[in-house]
């Protein structure tokens, strides 16, 4: 006679469905409380009462997908601390709602409640990101999550093979072997960079964002330590609105500046800073690293003073660092460009520049102004693969050479770089096309003059096109009108009573990008 499952078997799946339901449960007793109207949130990211909704959905989606098998994901680490974590974070927030004669403390804005609200919903924030990034369409896919760095990549799965999430403990041993981490405050502070969701454990998708913040691979934790460790402008754990209200101190003294991670571009930097004309602008730096913007303002005299204060960190040395990746080209890739009377250093989308960009992860070439270009038809994959981009890197593409040969080169294939082509430039001219029938109006916080002009196309692919627009010289324009062109972010939306969302909710997910306000 079959025996009934043992004791050994039922707890686990009885304790995943219950402390699954018991966080749904608690979802919805925080979203009534968050969208009280005494409270009245600032609908601006990082949004509660959005926020919650999306959480729920997802879990949802997820044991949905599993039914009975939820106890065999349970027994993953990922999903286990996942939960864990988000019925104590659930408990924190409903613990500020709470606080007998202090109760009241939540109302008012500035009070230490609120910061504490403030920085839970960031964590709500990341935990999100983190539970749709491991399992998109509720399925686990840690085991196969892409870094966007290769030499991360290589490092994790190296390390820890499938795992998806390690804890903090292991992570800093392993860790240690390819960049040396220094024991006490050092230990602590880097915990609290990394650990976005303050779980005491390390994912593999927080590490990712890592990676992507503090790149290049090299000096991973020397630009760390230069960033966010010893430079006054970073702040943790700072929402886009609390940006604002801190620069508000020195609005009279123009080129200050403060940076924190973006709340809904998870891996990009933001940065606030005070014109000289005493406004506060917030920007996202495109296609540089956060040392590499920060010094070309600090040249352009826009990043002076970082959270005021007068000494500025010289960040020279990192930018020694960060010398470009050299990329050599085979005898056989120059053999099969000379064929079409081509080379393989020029990029394929516009015939007239050199590739000095390379994709990752997928790893295509192409040259800066054809990504930026790219950028701004909204799309957020490759041009060619049209795998999702999570960043990219500068690279230098060495010409063929029989008589040179370096072992210190990378040697990449670019044979995906034509398939593409045709397709990527009928795109970019449909872009233009669209926003010319169109005629929209411009928005009074973006001047037209400042956006990028579309990548010329090519003339022998398309030969009957509509006459394009000249490009603008931005060579004659000053450097200061130049660098202003980074895409400032929108001004708050104005205040309303929040109301309650429905847990079925069919809104756009408040990590996709629409519109201006993804920049936050």
């Amino acid at each position: 006679m079959a025996m009934a499952p043992g004791p050994a078997w039922m707890p686990r799946r009885t304790g995943a469905h219950r402390s699954l339901e018991k966080a749904l449960q608690g979802l919805t007793k925080l979203q009534q409380l968050v969208c009280q109207p005494q409270v009245a949130l600032r609908n601006s990211p990082p949004y509660l009462p959005s926020l919650l909704p999306w959480i729920y959905q997802h879990l949802i989606l997820i044991r949905e997908h599993y039914g009975a098998g939820l106890a065999k994901v349970w027994e993953s680490d990922f999903f286990r601390i996942f939960v864990l974590n988000l019925l104590e974070k659930i408990k924190q927030t409903t613990r500020l709602f709470r606080r007998g004669k202090n109760k009241e403390e939540i109302l008012l804005e500035g009070s230490a409640a609120r910061r504490n609200l403030t920085k839970l919903s960031l964590i709500f924030s990341h935990m999100l990101a983190e539970l749709q990034a491991v399992f998109p369409n509720g399925e686990d896919q840690g085991s196969t999550y892409q870094l966007s760095k290769q030499e991360a990549q290589i490092f994790w799965r190296g390390t820890w093979r499938e795992r998806s999430l390690v804890p903090w403990t292991e992570f800093q041993k392993g860790l240690q072997q390819v960049h040396s981490v220094d024991s006490g405050p050092m230990a602590v502070a880097l915990k609290s960079t990394i650990d976005l969701t303050c779980s005491g454990h390390i994912s593999i998708f927080e590490f990712d964002i890592f990676t992507r913040l503090f790149q290049p691979w090299p000096t991973l934790l020397k630009n760390w330590t230069y960033l966010a460790v010893t430079h006054p402008g970073y702040m943790a754990f700072l929402t886009y609105d609390e940006v604002k209200a801190r620069l508000q101190a020195y609005v009279n003294k123009p080129g200050s500046y403060i940076f924190r991670l973006s709340c809904t571009r998870l891996g990009q930097w933001a940065i606030g800073y005070v014109t000289a004309d005493r406004s506060i602008l917030q920007t996202i730096p495109q296609n540089k690293s956060l040392f590499q913007a920060l010094v070309d303002g600090h040249k352009e005299g826009f990043y002076l003073y970082p959270d005021g204060k007068n000494v500025n960190p010289d960040l020279a040395e990192l930018m020694e660092g960060s010398a470009r990746n050299r990329i050599q080209v085979s005898q056989e890739q120059f053999e099969l460009y000379s064929q079409v009377e081509s080379t393989f250093q020029l990029c394929k989308i516009c015939a007239e520049n050199n590739k000095d960009v390379q994709i990752r992860p997928c790893g295509h070439l192409l040259c800066r102004e054809c990504l930026k270009s790219w950028q701004l038809s909204k799309s957020p994959t490759c041009p060619f693969c049209r795998q999702t981009i999570w960043g990219h890197e500068d690279v230098e593409v060495s010409p063929y050479s029989s008589k040179e040969g370096s072992p210190t080169t990378k040697d990449e294939s670019d044979e995906g770089d034509l398939e593409d082509v045709d397709m990527v430039l009928q795109q970019l001219m449909l872009m233009r096309q669209t926003q010319g029938r169109e005629a929209p109006v411009s928005s009074p916080n973006l001047d037209p003059v400042l956006q990028t002009p579309p990548v010329p196309p090519r003339l022998d692919l398309l030969p009957q096109r509509p006459p394009a627009l000249p490009l603008p010289d931005y060579q004659t324009v000053s450097s200061s009108a130049h660098w202003i062109r980074d895409r400032p972010l929108p001004s708050l939306p104005q205040e309303h009573s929040p109301s309650v969302t429905a847990w079925n909710t069919s809104a756009a997910s408040p990590f996709e990008e629409k519109g201006q306000e993804s920049q936050r």
